[in-house]
């Protein structure tokens, strides 16, 4: 147990491991890195994960944990890869994850990403885990450049609700992975305030309303799908959202503008002209029902007062009704007999 304490590095992806995560692991306060991706681990991620505060990355994905996020991950401060896509993890997703103080706050120009957390628990053994992402819809092998990567990869789960806003302050996260879940809403207007990212994966949710146009600030941005949402209105101008070809964005057809053929003008146009346009058309409308109102009452009153002054008129009016009525009963009868 002593040498299992001070294991620095748990790599077991890639098995055929089963259950639930043992719970003497959370004894392994020196882990700096855990891998036990693809795999059948079944149960809910441990709130004890959490108490690792030298935890640099975190690979739980393609198992088969249900349950909520844990708010204990919130706790790592120098996560910088966390991975718990392909799994069937339900609820919202941690406002808190803006806690992780790594992919929030700029580092110093020194090697900042401490290797030696990485190598096995022998200090002779110099070897270093290869480790596997989807940075950008691709599978990526890092290893010595692991120390630029800073990603959230939280696709292909059941996560609902909405993007928490707070996520905007991790302002050195390099790749975002969202999609494939139930996420709804729309997405947080400062996202752009997140310049690093270099990747925005927020594809086949139930996301809706305009793309904020604070994400013509992201300048590094060299992969993005919001394909297959409820997007409405103008892609905003940039020359990175531009560069995009329709396929990042295929699946809305309610956006306009580059990269489709889609012209936003005459929308713009017309969106323009609406508030004027709407009041003279409540002004033609409110004046329209204002004179039929007047002249039903003024024609009502008129046919009464005639017939109330004018006998004639008045026995008349009186022998038609009688003689409708006739015609009414008498037409009745005789349905009925040819029917009987």
């Amino acid at each position: 147990m002593g040498a299992l304490v001070n294991l620095q590095s748990l790599c077991l992806q890639n098995n055929r491991i089963s259950r639930d995560i043992p719970s003497s692991f959370k004894n392994c306060s020196n882990f700096g890195l855990i891998d036990i991706g693809n795999n059948h681990l079944t149960g809910t991620i441990p709130p004890w994960i959490g108490e690792m505060t030298n935890l640099l990355v975190l690979r739980l994905r393609s198992n088969k944990f249900k349950g909520r996020i844990p708010p204990q991950i919130c706790q790592l401060s120098s996560l910088r890869v966390l991975d718990l896509a392909n799994n069937s993890l339900s609820d919202v997703i941690p406002n808190c994850l803006k806690n992780i103080s790594a992919m929030a706050l700029p580092e110093p120009n020194i090697q900042v990403f401490p290797f030696e957390p990485l190598k096995y628990m022998y200090g002779y053994v110099s070897y270093i885990e290869n480790l596997k992402l989807v940075p950008k819809g691709k599978e990526l092998e890092y290893a010595r450049n692991l120390e630029f990567v800073k990603i959230i990869d939280l696709s292909n789960n059941n996560l609902s609700g909405s993007i928490p806003a707070e996520i905007c302050v991790l302002f050195e996260l390099r790749f975002l992975n969202l999609s494939r879940n139930h996420l709804m809403r729309k997405i947080p207007e400062k996202i752009g305030s997140m310049k690093e990212l270099e990747s925005i994966d927020l594809s086949r949710n139930h996301l809706s309303e305009k793309i904020p146009p604070s994400m013509s600030n992201l300048t590094f941005l060299s992969y993005l799908d919001l394909s297959y949402k409820n997007f409405s209105g103008r892609i905003p101008s940039s020359i990175q959202l531009q560069s995009f070809d329709a396929l990042s964005y295929v699946g809305n057809p309610q956006l306009c503008g580059d990269p489709f053929s889609k012209n936003c003008t005459i929308e713009e146009e017309s969106l323009k002209r609406s508030p004027t346009s709407s009041a003279k058309d409540d002004s033609i409308n409110s004046s329209f029902y204002l004179g039929m109102g007047v002249g039903f009452a003024v024609g009502f009153w008129a046919i009464c007062g005639a017939l109330f002054f004018n006998r004639t008129w008045r026995h008349s009016c009186f022998r038609f009704s009688d003689d409708i009525r006739d015609w009414i009963y008498v037409n009745i009868v005789i349905k009925l007999n040819w029917l009987l």
